[in-house]
């Protein structure tokens, strides 16, 4: 993978147990499950492409210790108990944590960073809208910035979670007012901000339907009692149970 003429270096982020998975689906207990992210996965994100890219070959001194805490004015959570808290080796937090360093001096990330990085990898579209959706779902504390531990526990969700882990931090993300339930209102604007991103040309599969009416589709599904909302219970049953669903979501998992 190449960001901004350079190749990305994939060695740093392998799989967690040191294992590429097979290509294709994984079944389990009859359940259909999508594959662990292999390597050359991982390098597709987008906010992993932006932090790797911006590492210093040349910083060597910390390669071997803790986090570097001299510079930033958000002190991050020390690296055993971030290493404990995600599915990312000590070597890769160091590296994704150099990376941040460099982008964020400050410690922290502010949702304009979030929409130039997107800006930079969809240059096709308009990435404005589904950035700020995005930078949404990782800004737990809703506070207007992301400190290095919530941005690296998110991607470690993203990334490595399980199908369950995944689909609750999906469904945060639709969530946009946060009130515990998807609206089709809400569904549709993250659908329409993925669509206004990646072009009309990127995903031919689905090319051909208007967000709204791949919205109607997924949201007739999910809405089991049809009171006009989807709870958690009711997104995460749906999205286990058909595969059609599972395989669309890949859209959003793409976009990351």
């Amino acid at each position: 993978m190449q960001v901004d003429g350079k190749v990305v270096d994939g060695s740093l982020l392998g799989d967690a147990n040191g294992v590429e998975p097979a290509p294709g689906r994984v079944k389990d207990s009859g359940k259909w499950q999508k594959p662990r992210f292999s390597r050359k996965a991982l390098m597709k994100c987008c906010l992993v492409k932006w932090i790797i890219a911006s590492t210093q070959p040349q910083d060597k001194d910390s390669s071997d210790s803790d986090l570097e805490l001299s510079t930033v004015r958000h002190q991050p959570e020390g690296l055993d108990q971030l290493q404990a808290q995600t599915k990312f080796t000590r070597k890769e937090l160091q590296s994704l944590y150099r990376g941040f360093k460099n982008e964020c001096p400050s410690g922290l990330v502010d949702e304009e960073t979030f929409k130039s990085i997107y800006s930079q990898f969809f240059p096709q579209g308009d990435a404005t809208t589904y950035a700020h959706f995005l930078f949404n779902a990782f800004d737990i504390d809703r506070n207007g910035s992301i400190r290095f531990e919530d941005f690296v526990i998110g991607l470690s969700v993203l990334l490595r979670g399980s199908v369950t882990e995944k689909l609750n931090w999906a469904f945060n993300l639709y969530d946009i007012n946060k009130d515990g339930y998807i609206t089709k209102e809400e569904m549709l604007a993250i659908m329409k901000s993925i669509y206004d991103m990646m072009g009309r040309y990127t995903y031919p599969s689905v090319r051909d339907e208007a967000p709204s009416e791949h919205v109607d589709k997924f949201f007739q599904k999910m809405d089991k009692n049809r009171d006009g909302v989807v709870t958690i219970e009711e997104f995460i049953e749906t999205c286990q149970k058909d595969e059609n669903i599972m395989n669309s979501m890949q859209l959003f998992e793409n976009v990351i």
